[in-house]
C-alpha cells in the first residue's frame, strides 16, 4: 500500500470539497418525499455541484463490466439496492421507502465524499433499526479512530455492533483513502478478515479515510444487476449505507464532511 499523509494545507483543502458534499446532503434529504423521482434529486445535485465551482466525482466514471459510465452526480439506492443505484424518472420514492445518496465532488483538486440513508415518510420499525444500527457503526469508527490504533480493533467493533443487532456486514464494498483521487490506498473493511490481520492497518496522523459501512437485514451476499452498476442484496432484504470523510489527527479524528464544522 502507499498511503499518503496528508498536511494541514491539504486537509483544509480536502475538508472545502467534504463540505460541499455534507451541503447538498442535506439540501437532498430536505427534497426527498413521496412522489419525487432519483432524477430530480441528481439534477439538484448537479445545480449545487456547478454553484460552488466543483466537479461531480461519480459522474462519468468507467464501468467495472465493460458498461455504460455512471450517467448521474449521485448513487441513489432504494431498499434492498446496497450502491450504486442510477439515479432515473421511472425510480419515484414511495412512502416506507429507505434511500441511501452516495455523493462525492472534486473541488480545487481534492476529492471528498460521503453518504446517508434515510427514510421517505413513515418507515417500519425494523428499517429503523437498520438504518440507526450502520449509523451506529460509523459512530464507533470515528470515536474509535486516532493515531497508533490499528483498523482491526475498529473494524471487529463494527461488526459486533451489526451482528447482535442481527445484521449482516457487506464483505464486496469497503471504505477507502480519499484525497487528490476518489479511491486511494487503504482499503478499509468494515469487518475483520483472516487479509486484514496479516496486513492490519495502523492509524496515523494524516491519513484521510472514507469510512462507509454498507449492512443488509439479512444475508450479506450481494449481485449486480444487468445495467452494469446498480447491487442489490441477494436475497431481496433492505440495505443501509452510511459514510463519512475523515482525517486521523494527533488527538483522535476530524469529521471533514461534517457540515456543522464549517467556520
Amino acid at each position: 500500500m502507499a498511503i499518503t499523509l496528508r498536511s494541514s494545507r491539504e486537509i483544509e483543502m480536502i475538508r472545502k470539497a467534504c463540505l460541499v458534499v455534507a451541503k447538498v446532503l442535506l439540501k437532498l434529504q430536505e427534497y426527498a418525499r413521496p412522489g419525487v423521482n432519483t432524477a430530480q434529486l441528481d439534477e439538484l445535485a448537479l445545480e449545487l455541484t456547478a454553484t460552488a465551482g466543483a466537479t461531480a466525482l461519480f459522474k462519468g466514471v468507467p464501468c467495472p463490466y465493460g458498461g455504460r459510465p455512471f450517467p448521474g452526480a449521485i448513487c441513489a439506492s432504494v431498499n434492498e439496492q446496497l450502491v450504486h443505484g442510477i439515479p432515473s424518472p421511472r425510480v419515484i420514492l414511495r412512502q416506507g421507502d429507505i434511500l441511501s445518496v452516495d455523493f462525492g465532488v472534486k473541488l480545487e483538486g481534492y476529492c471528498g465524499d460521503a453518504a446517508v440513508t434515510f427514510g421517505i415518510g413513515s418507515i417500519s420499525p425494523q428499517k429503523q433499526k437498520l438504518m440507526d444500527t450502520t449509523r451506529r457503526m460509523l459512530d464507533i469508527a470515528i470515536e474509535q479512530s486516532a493515531p497508533g490504533i490499528k483498523w482491526s480493533a475498529v473494524a471487529a467493533q463494527m461488526e459486533e455492533c451489526a451482528r447482535k443487532a442481527g445484521f449482516s456486514v457487506v464483505r464486496d464494498f469497503v471504505g477507502h483513502g480519499i484525497g487528490t483521487e476518489m479511491h486511494e490506498d487503504p482499503k478499509v473493511p468494515n469487518f475483520v478478515s483472516r487479509d486484514l490481520l496479516r496486513h492490519d492497518i495502523l492509524l496515523q496522523e494524516g491519513m484521510i479515510l472514507a469510512i462507509e459501512p454498507m449492512v443488509n437485514a439479512g444475508r450479506h451476499a450481494v449481485r449486480t444487476l444487468a445495467d452494469g452498476w446498480t447491487v442489490v442484496t441477494s436475497d431481496g432484504s433492505c440495505s443501509a449505507h452510511y459514510e463519512h470523510t475523515i482525517a486521523i489527527t494527533k488527538n483522535g479524528c476530524d469529521v471533514l464532511t461534517d457540515a456543522t464544522k464549517e467556520n
